[in-house]
């Protein structure tokens, strides 16, 4: 193989799948509440610390733009990430175990808050990197990444049961350990190229397939964990099977590489169709918007070479830094809309334990949720993704309809979860976690769009900073408060009362967090067009 953007792809896969251990926080948490003396308030505290740190990426896309502009790969952004990574989960491995005094909260803050910084040095460089490699399937690209980094806390968790035994704290030690040193051994195969093939989409679904079959493989062995007990060696047999599929994107890269070699360069027939088609298209008609959308490109590339479009619109390619963005409306409906979606559903996987506790979940059940929450969180990213780029490049359908669509079923979800009734947190969950993995895949998509590529590192964790927003005023200030008041003193509540009241609430802003995003649907419906004249005039060049 020689190094290219497939190269670059898969490592950055490799990377991603090991970089969220934000999402095995359900794991560990039991062990660092009951080892430290924390109540739920505290644990909720310290959670939002590991948000602020997940999410809060402004220093990654900040350092990404200081290298690429002095042409250098992102590397030092991978190196920066390792070496937090292993400095955070080192020390709350030495606080758990004893080694090191009980630290006081503020610091436990701060370590948990490392640690979970990594997370965003991994993310900001892997994802501006896929998307400047493959600009016409920004959805597919970003939806890829986000899938296998959502993928990422159930590899983890099932690298945790094949070979430490259900042991919490050598798990803390591993977190220090693995995804620190795989983004070293792979970070120089990350880095951009400017090659642009029509063929990227078939190889780009092979890889989108693959996730399939590694969540379906996934689900199967959480499945099986729970119906049956595994001898030590059928553990391991399954997590070769797994390493077999994480391997297989390679294949993919090794084909795709060969293909590009041989073949020969495209004419130019499809611009000259085009250009033909255009002279029998009436400027005028109005097509419907369920019509193919080759005719409705067609009508807008005629009027555009008639009438042109309107001055205030916002062209094509423009690139916005982030102070520019910050003056725009669409940067603030996205903010808020994010705060509403994110902010609920990272208070759901910071609680899922303590929510399943209260309804008697048994510790298995709580552990399964965990794992499966990582399936639906990928589920949701990767067919968000997916399927808004579907839409957009055959129905013209822009992508933050879709950012309604998931917002209002999260609002669902979260009622689920509030009722109470047997076997609601899985179905919950499910709801729930599908609709927040899509706002992380739609909504780097969307900024790239609005705002360009050139600061998207730097856009696109500054609007991830309504995630922790959220998150703290969710987890602590509305689950956490009224957990706390619904246990009555103790330090564990029992009964659907714990948390039906959070989670009508929950509810409340994820509907209004949809309704930020119709507001941003009818802004930005004209830039999509555009989007889709621009990717028309771009395909006729080829």
């Amino acid at each position: 193989m020689i190094p290219d953007k497939w190269t670059a792809t898969v490592a950055s896969i490799w990377i991603q799948c090991s970089s969220g251990s934000s999402y095995a926080f359900g794991i560990y948490s039991p062990l660092l509440k009951s080892s430290q003396l924390y109540d739920q308030s505290t644990l909720d505290t310290v959670s939002v610390f590991k948000d602020i740190g997940a999410n809060v990426g402004v220093i990654s896309g900040l350092l990404y733009a200081a290298v690429s502009s002095r042409r250098r790969g992102p590397w030092l952004v991978h190196l920066v990430g390792a070496v937090l990574c292993f400095v955070g989960y080192f020390f709350i491995w030495l606080a758990v175990t004893g080694i090191l005094d009980r630290p006081p909260v503020p610091v436990m803050c701060v370590f948990m808050f490392l640690a979970s910084q990594a997370q965003t040095f991994f993310n900001t460089a892997n994802v501006v990197v896929a998307v400047q490699n493959f600009p016409e399937y920004g959805g597919t690209i970003v939806g890829i990444m986000k899938g296998f980094l959502g993928l990422s806390g159930a590899i983890i968790i099932q690298v945790y049961y094949s070979l430490l035994e259900n042991n919490p704290s050598s798990f803390l030690l591993m977190l220090a350990l693995l995804p620190s040193l795989l983004p070293i051994s792979l970070m120089f195969f990350v880095r951009t190229y400017e090659t642009n093939d029509g063929h990227d989409n078939k190889h780009l679904n092979h890889l989108s397939s693959i996730a399939l079959i590694l969540a379906a493989y996934i689900l199967m062995l959480i499945i099986l964990e729970n119906t049956f007990t595994f001898q030590p060696w059928a553990r391991i047999f399954m997590f070769l099977l797994l390493l077999l599929l994480l391997f297989s994107p390679l294949k993919i890269a090794i084909n795709a590489q060969r293909e590009e070699t041989c073949r020969i360069s495209p004419t130019s027939a499809s611009r000259t169709r085009l250009l033909h088609n255009t002279e029998s298209i009436d400027p005028k008609k109005n097509y419907a918007v369920g019509d193919p959308i080759e005719n409705r490109d067609l009508q807008l590339y005629a009027r555009q070479e008639n009438d042109g479009l309107e001055n205030h619109t916002r062209q094509i390619g423009e690139e916005m830094n982030l102070l520019q963005a910050l003056g725009t409306m669409d940067f603030w409906l996205l903010f808020v809309a994010m705060i509403c979606g994110m902010g609920s559903g990272v208070a759901t996987i910071n609680n899922i334990s303590q929510i399943g506790e209260s309804l008697n979940y048994t510790s298995v059940e709580r552990s399964t949720l965990v794992s499966l929450w990582s399936i639906w969180n990928f589920l949701g990213r990767f067919g968000a993704g997916y399927v808004s780029d579907v839409y957009l490049h055959k129905r013209g359908w822009p992508r933050p309809i879709f950012m309604i669509l998931t917002l209002a079923t999260m609002a669902s979800g979260h009622l689920v979860i509030a009722s109470g009734f047997p076997g609601n947190l899985y179905l919950g969950s499910v709801i729930v976690g599908v609709c927040y993995g899509s706002q992380w895949s739609l909504m780097p998509t969307i900024t790239s769009e609005i705002f360009g590529v050139l600061h998207l590192g730097t856009i696109f964790n500054t609007i991830a900073v309504a995630s922790p927003i959220g998150s703290y005023i969710m987890s602590v200030r509305v689950a956490g408060y009224i957990y706390d008041k619904e246990a009555s003193g103790h330090r564990t509540c029992y009964g659907t009362h714990c948390f039906m009241l959070s989670y009508c609430i929950f509810a409340a802003v994820s509907l209004l967090g949809s309704l930020v995003a119709l507001i941003l649907f009818f802004r930005t419906r004209r830039f999509y067009t555009m989007v889709l004249l621009n990717r028309i005039q771009h395909s006729s060049r080829g």
